[in-house]
């Protein structure tokens, strides 16, 4: 989570291919040979958000940034077509929503800014 792209560096498997921010975004078909759009290989980019939300937070992640994932993806207002903006959005007003707007919502907001998902 903290380092997307470097879990590995193989003669045979390649390179890791995820991405850490958007400049990097793999857009990809829609189908089971291309990882339908690359949702996993594109995971790093929301990952990199976690990590960088948790320690700009502090403490333990299952604490404060955990609560405000699991709010986000909980609260039911998240379309099935949720793109990575979105979900940035989402979490922001989550944190806001639970803990005012302070050093969490602004750690959330950094760390998809840094990710390059909210401007």
């Amino acid at each position: 989570m903290k380092a997307p792209g470097t879990a590995y560096d193989d003669d045979q498997l390649g390179k890791d291919p995820q991405p850490a921010d958007m400049d990097h975004y793999d857009d990809l078909p829609h189908d089971a040979d291309h990882d339908n759009g690359g949702v996993h290989i594109n995971s790093g980019i929301p990952n990199r958000a976690f990590y960088l939300a948790a320690t700009g937070i502090g403490g333990n992640a299952w604490e404060k940034p955990g609560q405000i994932w699991y709010d986000t993806v909980t609260e039911g207002s998240l379309p099935k077509d949720c793109d990575f903006a979105t979900f940035a959005t989402a979490t922001v007003a989550a944190a806001e929503k639970r803990y005012g707007s302070g050093a969490e919502s602004e750690a959330v907001q950094q760390a998809w800014t840094t990710v390059k998902v909210l401007g």
